[in-house]
């Protein structure tokens, strides 16, 4: 029979003594042409992060594992990679690699390329309902695949009475197992970006309505 799966919630620190813990850590990436004030909340975001994650294992203890999505080696070759995605994140769980943590390898290789190539399908658009309608159920199927398979590495890998951190975009549909208990890294900057990002997508709209009013 399958285990019962739980959800993401803030528990009381000390309602975790003996139990499995996981920190949940909120991607955020950046690109070299991201404005100057993106990329200030970006660093502020990363350095609020690390002091929150700090802050957390003084309480439940230090990490023994690292997750990251789109990862799918361990150690060393793991950590180069997180270096190219995301230099600001790769500082943090390099720190943790240092410490003891075990860098794992949290995904397929095949499963993660395959949902790489469905989403520039994706962000390509199509002229077709059909077309767009089937590639968007392929995405969604590989997606599904690769949150079970995150889920199987945690389940697997991290033992009774330790800690694991996964560095995971928000709005994964990952199911953790229902005895390990899960703490969100949420800092202040996370929902300033959000704000931003509000805000940059509606800057468009409202130059264009500016622009058909003085028409």
């Amino acid at each position: 029979m399958a285990k019962e799966l739980g959800k993401i919630e803030k528990p009381e620190v000390q309602s975790v003594s003996g139990k499995r813990k996981l920190l949940v850590v909120p991607m955020t990436y950046y690109s070299e042409s991201a404005p100057e004030e993106y990329l200030k909340l970006f660093n502020k975001y990363w350095e609020q992060s690390a002091e929150h994650i700090a802050n957390l294992e003084a309480k439940i203890g230090s990490i023994n594992h690292v997750y990251h999505e789109s990862v799918a080696v361990a150690g060393k070759e793991a950590l180069d990679i997180i270096e190219k995605l995301n230099p600001a994140c790769h500082a943090i769980i390099k720190q943790k690699s240092e410490a003891g943590a075990t860098v794992e390898a949290a995904e397929d290789r095949e499963l993660v390329e395959e949902g790489m190539d469905w989403e520039r399908c994706l962000i390509m658009g199509f002229i077709s309902q059909k077309v767009a309608k089937t590639v968007s159920e392929f995405y969604m199927d590989v997606a599904k695949k690769r949150y079970e398979k995150i889920a199987k590495t945690i389940d697997k890998t991290l033992k009774k009475k330790e800690v694991g951190a996964i560095f995971i975009r928000e709005g994964h549909m990952v199911q953790f197992d229902k005895d390990i208990e899960v703490f969100s890294v949420s800092p202040p900057a996370l929902d300033e970006i959000h704000r931003w990002q509000r805000d940059y997508m509606e800057k468009p709209k409202e130059d264009q309505s500016e622009k058909n009013a003085k028409e």
